[in-house]
């Protein structure tokens, strides 16, 4: 092949420069810019293989192509290789004197991202190769194919954990200032007040009651949750912008991932929220849900369902919107960084969960059934979400749906912040241990 490498133009721009990359590319090619391997020189940025994969001895997979079997994909520079009769198996051809079978490799490359031999078969993955930082590891958002699931699951379940684990009395102390007419003895100015008059009257470890069974359902719940959200944002983006990021798509796909999140988790936060109330009768999870069964029904533990997704989807399209936002300012390469997903994700919650405390407030009267407000309830149950607007309504006013939002937005800045940086951390940690693993085959 021809060309001065020295004088090659940069086609092959970032992820966030795609505009008119096809076009570039084939009057790039035509012109003949591309070192064979016999006399290719590496940049200084390497151009990271995407897929290296092993031709059988019709050299590219072309069907009825003949020669030497090689390695495909995009090593080091653009180097071709393994040219036959019947097809290109490297990359596309360049130069002037192409064959009909590298025109249609590159004319099928350009169009679907998938070059063709003469033959008909299929001549691998040619896509573009990607900038990488030859000291940079490997790109996280980019997961090996078959394990992105199994990662994104086992991430959100480790991230989930930890934060409610961490944050549990924070939420505990939340809980009991959303009460609409609290005991004399639980009325809290702030959250730290409450913290220490908890431990000093009720023991050190009281803030922490309910603990267990909100981690066992915080695991599963967060896996569905991250692993659903994950790949509705990939898919929709695709369909909305194509090789970019749609706050659309983040959105949407995270009002759909709090679907299976709340499902999950409903029961939990009833259990959980009975158990943190003050002078609360129930010591261990399994009275708990025992006493709830007998007394309400199935039904209880999904009364407030409605509610919670009514709060969680425009609390959690906030928040990824917010946070996907942030992403892009803080960090636009979209690479491991934890300051920027620590901040972010802090940003984030803090924003949605200011945005939305009225509606867990009437949450959390759902799931409590507090006896004093039902007094105030002419039906004497409080079963939807219209009755618990009307019943914090009657009892409090105006002033009383915002009640414990300093608790709440203290609780969700450090909560959403340990979850983003916990999940991107494992992500991170698991993809890079895959890639090593399939280096090392």
């Amino acid at each position: 092949m021809t060309g001065n490498f020295a004088n090659t133009p940069d086609i092959f721009p970032l992820r966030e420069k795609g505009v008119g990359l096809g076009w570039r590319l084939h009057q790039w090619l035509v012109g003949g810019r591309i070192r064979g391997p016999s006399g290719s020189r590496r940049p200084g940025a390497l151009w990271a293989a995407p897929e290296a994969e092993a031709t059988g001895p019709g050299g590219g997979g072309s069907s009825g192509g003949s020669g030497a079997g090689v390695r495909r994909g995009w090593p080091g520079w653009m180097e071709l290789e393994g040219r036959s009769a019947g097809g290109v198996a490297g990359g596309p051809a360049a130069g002037p004197g192409r064959s009909p079978g590298e025109s249609a490799l590159l004319d099928g490359w350009l169009q679907r991202g998938v070059g063709r031999g003469a033959g008909g078969g299929e001549a691998g993955a040619c896509r573009p190769p990607v900038r990488q930082d030859p000291d940079s590891g490997p790109d996280y958002e980019a997961l090996p194919a078959g394990a992105t699931v199994t990662t994104h699951m086992v991430a959100g379940a480790v991230a989930g954990i930890l934060e409610h684990c961490v944050m549990y009395p924070i939420d505990c102390v939340k809980t009991r200032m959303q009460s609409l007419q609290p005991d004399p003895a639980a009325r809290y100015r702030n959250v730290l007040e409450a913290l220490r008059r908890i431990i000093r009257t009720e023991g050190l470890w009281r803030p922490m009651r309910g603990l267990n069974v909100t981690a066992t359902g915080a695991g599963p719940a967060h896996a569905l949750y991250f692993a659903c959200y994950e790949k509705l944002k990939k898919t929709l983006s695709d369909i909305i912008h194509p090789g970019g990021n749609s706050h659309i798509a983040n959105g949407a796909a995270g009002c759909v991932a709090t679907l299976l999140h709340d499902a999950a988790m409903n029961p939990v936060e009833v259990v959980k929220q009975r158990m943190q109330m003050y002078n609360s009768p129930y010591h261990r999870v399994t009275d708990c849900v025992r006493a709830v069964w007998q007394n309400e029904g199935a039904g209880a533990f999904y009364r407030s369902y409605t509610t919670q997704l009514a709060m969680n989807v425009p609390f959690q399209a906030i928040h990824f919107m917010t946070y996907e936002f942030l992403q892009e300012h803080f960090n636009p390469q979209r690479r491991y960084n934890p300051s920027s997903h620590v901040l972010s994700g802090a940003c984030a919650g803090a924003v949605a969960a200011a945005a939305t405390t009225p509606l867990d407030v009437c949450k959390t009267l759902l799931n409590t059934q507090e006896s004093l407000a039902l007094n105030s309830n002419i039906t004497g149950h409080i079963t939807g979400m219209a009755s618990a607007f009307r019943t914090v309504y009657q009892v409090g006013g105006v002033t009383a749906y915002f009640r414990g939002v300093q608790a709440r937005v203290i609780y969700q800045i450090p909560s959403t912040a340990i979850a983003w940086s916990v999940y991107e951390f494992f992500k991170y940690l698991i993809t890079k241990r895959q890639e090593e693993w399939r280096a090392g085959k």
